[in-house]
């Protein structure tokens, strides 16, 4: 069993993305004489395998994994890429899908940290989006020919050979999907936080799962549909996104009996608006549906979760009100220079005149 789940070290763990890529990148290694060497010439550089090798090893330690979770980035090489993309794919979408909120996925270190040990509805989505985007990055990565231990999807009832010669290959969500499952792992079922945890993982799993169709093309001559290639492709991270953040608005809370002295949990009590004892003994829905244990903080003010909304950029007639929690908005005008009234020239470039206009930003006051 590991001791914590990754995504919570994926996101509380503050390392440099650009390190990163950088031990991707084979470097020269010497290789020490001792005198007892046969007289042959040795190479000053490693073999570019063994190079390789030693790159994926580095930022694989760089990711500051688990042991089991080490092991298996260390098995292949695409591994630790496609977790680095996912990432970056789970940050942006997080960032994107909230942007109009009071808490806007801000993933500084220690609003990060402070966010990851609560079980907030906000850190419900931070576990779902994560374990969605390695799942997705996971798939594409099989089907782009990045990993070695996987490639297209395997789905006994489409023509995966046909589906390759034209350039149709599916996602491998099969493969992509048991790994997750085996990379992020599952802590003793006693443990409250980590079942609400693993839980959530399991619904962004399960939205990866639930977007997947199935695509189609036609092969024949004039046209005609005498062969057909299909494959299975995942949705766009985008539209995963969308699913996730409603998931989000509609999630259950589900309560706890907490000992104040030791601030431990007990057990869990069933979601608002189920009675005790429905849908068996576990009193975690069945259905994929986020859930978390605590109510969520304003946001409003700078804090440990949160630097607060003071400064935030809105949109008067959409959220400002929300947004800037009662306090009001300043309004600033200033003059934006665009590209306008571009036109396409022969041949072969886009002529554009510089505008200048005056626009209105708002901001919340402080």
């Amino acid at each position: 069993m590991l001791d914590g789940p990754l995504l919570a070290r994926w996101l509380a763990a503050s390392f440099a993305l650009t390190l990163l890529l950088a031990a991707l990148r084979p470097s020269a290694a010497y290789f020490g004489l001792t005198g007892s060497e046969p007289l042959t010439i040795l190479p000053l550089t490693l073999e570019p395998e063994a190079a390789a090798a030693k790159a994926h090893y580095k930022a694989c330690d760089r990711l500051k994994l688990e042991r089991k979770q080490r092991r298996m980035c260390r098995r292949d090489p695409g591994v630790a890429e496609t977790l680095v993309e996912a990432i970056s794919m789970s940050a942006l979408e997080c960032q994107y899908q909230f942007r109009f909120e009071r808490w806007n996925c801000t993933l500084e270190g220690r609003y990060r940290a402070s966010l990851l040990k609560r079980g907030f509805k906000e850190t419900a989505f931070l576990y779902a989006i994560s374990s969605a985007g390695l799942t997705h990055a996971l798939a594409k990565a099989c089907s782009a020919g990045r990993m070695e231990r996987c490639t297209c999807d395997e789905a006994p009832d489409l023509e995966n050979r046909e589906a390759w010669q034209w350039g149709g290959c599916g996602d491998n969500l099969k493969y992509s999907s048991k790994f997750v499952k085996e990379f992020l792992g599952r802590r003793s079922s006693k443990d409250l936080r980590a079942r609400v945890d693993f839980h959530n993982n399991l619904v962004g799993v399960k939205v990866i799962k639930a977007g997947v169709e199935t695509t189609c093309k036609c092969h024949g001559v004039s046209g005609s549909c005498t062969v057909r290639t299909c494959w299975r492709q995942l949705a766009p991270f985008h539209e995963v996104g969308k699913h996730l953040k409603h998931k989000y608005e509609t999630a259950l809370k589900v309560g706890s009996t907490t000992n104040e002295a030791t601030g431990e949990a007990g057990d869990i009590s069933p979601p608002r608006g189920r009675a005790p004892g429905a849908g068996g003994g576990d009193p975690l829905p069945r259905t994929p549906e986020l859930v978390h244990l605590d109510d969520s903080p304003s946001f409003c003010l700078a804090g440990r979760f949160s630097p607060g909304t003071a400064g935030r950029k809105c949109h008067r007639e959409k959220n400002c009100e929300s947004i800037c929690c009662g306090r009001g908005h300043n309004t600033q005008s200033r003059a934006v220079t665009r590209p306008c009234q571009c036109q396409v020239r022969w041949c072969c470039y886009v002529e554009c005149k510089q505008c200048t206009q005056r626009e209105e930003v708002y901001t919340c006051k402080g």
